[in-house]
């Protein structure tokens, strides 16, 4: 069978879905095992995914591959915390910083100033897509699934250390209180 009557064929499935006004999973699965017929017929390889419908508006329907109790986002006000350190990989870069994916679905920004204590110009100079990095996290707004990360708040962190190793620890009022003693 040829694509372009596979292609009328499977048109003509989802033409007659529409003309009925709404769609129940009756419809769908019909559908589907229409569809499932005319690929075989046509003897295309083709793969089964579960999906899910995620909306619904006016004419169309949006399907999604990714299930709720699988969201990655479900738990990232723990996971990713602010102040956590994460590892992640460089998944790409832009001018103004580098997108790290934490975990599949969850990328973070890496902006440009946050890469290193140094002046960096660019990304890439310092960075490269596929590169593991350990960074601290310094914000996060689950609400627009938005994750910030620096590496400079690691690299800031040692140097705080030796400037505390530097300070004493002193009970003041105890000094004090010798001092009026004396």
């Amino acid at each position: 069978m040829a694509f372009e009557s596979l292609s009328e064929k499977l048109q003509g499935v989802f033409k007659n879905l529409r003309s009925k006004g709404r769609l129940t999973e009756d419809d769908v699965k019909a559908a589907m095992r229409e569809v499932k017929r005319a690929l075989l017929e046509a003897d295309v390889n083709f793969k089964v995914v579960k999906t899910f419908i995620k909306d619904i508006n006016g004419n169309k329907i949006a399907l999604s591959m990714k299930f709720e109790d699988q969201n990655p986002w479900n738990n990232a006000a723990e996971k990713y915390a602010v102040g956590n350190v994460v590892k992640g990989v460089v998944a790409r870069m832009t001018d103004f910083g580098a997108f790290v994916e934490l975990d599949p679905g969850v990328d973070a920004l890496l902006h440009v100033s946050q890469i290193s204590s140094e002046h960096v110009e660019k990304p890439p100079d310092v960075l490269s897509v596929g590169q593991p990095i350990e960074a601290k996290i310094v914000d996060l707004n689950d609400e627009e699934k938005k994750i910030s990360l620096s590496i400079k708040a690691l690299q800031a962190q040692p140097q705080q250390e030796e400037d505390d190793a530097d300070v004493a620890d002193v009970d003041i009022d105890a000094v004090a209180s010798e001092l009026d003693a004396e």
